[in-house]
């Protein structure tokens, strides 16, 4: 049945022409029995940091006594990874019996005329049906691209919707600017829930704060460098948020974070769950369970490292490489930086490629073809990476040769960054995994 499942999902297209609209998967829920009408959900959308604040929301919860389910996009290694049970992968068994249920409703509704669920509609309907059969105290749900037409944008009540940093990604989906961009992130405001969102792009502030007034939504803007957030008039107006803000810095500040960006992904988490406390959502949560969950947080393949000199990083569009630039100056090592590098042709790999170059000036490059349809060509990278200066770059079909290139030719003076495409950190995992030499750290995403 296992090996069943997954050769079923395996051949669900990501695109298809004929697709069914929010409206129609609705009606897949309905034959489900709405299951989602039952849990009390976080929605999560952004263009960079989603999964981390998922994971540090559900770290909190956890460790608050709850039970969470998360549902996250992509995974890396195996697609329970989308469906996770207070914080690890579903149960085989569960799994199995959520495929079978919507299964058996897309044979039903296809016979009615409509779509085949795409790949990313089918899970969503299989993660419904299984927390919906689970019944967590909190499910902690994830977008998939954008926000108002995804497909997660079905659900009707959230408890609160999160919105973290907005950047240019997806531009032919979603918009070519970061205003347009930060609308259709907005479009999972929901009437009256309130909203949590990253502040530190005015641009896309204004967008959010706007649309949070439209929907009568209360909105919490949060900046980790800056205590007077441009945004922040109804904050301001709610003094225990505000008295509780600066509890919440200085629990984040005493957190050891591998990557600067995580400090503002904490910080939204903990902001979430103090508007949460604040409706009466949920009880109070101490600061040190707060900073002890924060401190075990472990979210594979962002800034993690998985042997000496080795760090994973999915960092995929010029807003995540920008981050990771950071992160990397942030370690203050002295050792030469050697890069692993592939992109997926949709992406702006062109000013990835620019950016790393220029502030990173890395000693040698190894660039790769990825196992996916939406690949872009090693030559086409490695011609990329000479023109913006970089003189050591070889070039490979795969990312198992490409890999062990990489580390034969990194010296006890280098350091080696696997970035540019989430579908490469998953490769890599994989064969680090088989490799018995390989020595993964799996909870140092931030520590």
């Amino acid at each position: 049945m296992e090996q069943q499942a997954r050769a079923y999902l395996d051949q669900i297209p990501f695109w298809t022409r004929k697709k069914n609209t929010l409206e129609q998967v609705r009606d897949f829920l309905a034959e489900l029995g709405n299951p989602d009408d039952s849990l009390r959900i976080i929605h999560v959308a952004g263009t960079n940091g989603k999964g981390s604040v998922c994971a540090d929301l559900t770290a909190v919860l956890l460790r608050a006594g709850y039970r969470v389910g998360t549902f996250i996009s992509p995974h890396l290694t195996d697609v329970k990874e989308r469906f996770l049970l207070d914080g690890s992968p579903a149960p085989e068994e569960t799994f199995e019996k959520s495929f079978e249920n919507v299964r058996a409703v897309t044979e039903k509704m296809c016979a009615r005329g409509y779509a085949h669920p795409t790949f990313f509609e089918f899970v969503f309907l299989m993660a419904m049906d299984l927390y919906g059969r689970e019944k967590p105290d909190w499910v902690v749900l994830e977008t998939g691209l954008g926000g108002l037409l995804d497909t997660t944008n079905v659900i009707r009540s959230p408890k609160a919707c999160v919105i973290t940093s907005i950047s240019l990604d997806h531009t032919a989906y979603l918009g070519t600017s970061i205003p347009e961009i930060a609308m259709q992130k907005a479009g999972i405001i929901k009437a009256g829930v309130p909203v949590i969102f990253d502040d530190t792009k005015p641009e896309a502030s204004a967008v959010i704060a706007g649309q949070a007034e439209r929907m009568g939504s209360a909105c919490y803007p949060v900046n980790y460098g800056s205590f007077d957030s441009a945004a922040s008039v109804q904050e301001r107006e709610a003094k225990n948020i505000q008295e509780q803000d600066a509890t919440d810095r200085n629990i984040v500040s005493e957190v050891k974070f591998s990557a600067p960006y995580q400090a503002q992904n904490a910080l939204l988490a903990l902001r979430t769950i103090e508007v949460l406390v604040k409706n009466g959502e949920i009880r109070p949560v101490a600061d040190q369970t707060k900073k002890e969950a924060l401190s075990h947080v472990c979210w594979p393949g962002r800034m993690q490292k998985v042997r000496e000199d080795v760090w994973l990083d999915g960092a995929h569009n010029p807003g995540g490489i920008s981050a990771f630039i950071e992160a990397v100056r942030a370690q203050k090592s002295e050792k030469n930086i050697q890069l692993l590098f592939a992109a997926v042709s949709d992406k702006d790999y062109r000013e990835m490629v620019k950016m790393l170059c220029e502030s990173l000036h890395p000693s040698a490059v190894t660039v790769v073809h990825i196992d996916s349809a939406r690949a872009t060509d090693e030559h086409l990278l490695a011609g990329l990476f000479r023109t913006a200066g970089c003189n050591c770059v070889e070039q490979y079909p795969s990312a198992g040769e490409a890999l062990r290139a990489a580390l034969a030719k990194k010296g006890e003076n280098d350091r080696l960054y696997v970035v540019g495409s989430l579908y490469l950190i998953g490769e890599i995992q994989r064969i680090l995994n088989s490799m018995p030499e390989a020595v993964c750290e799996k909870d140092s995403r931030k520590r």
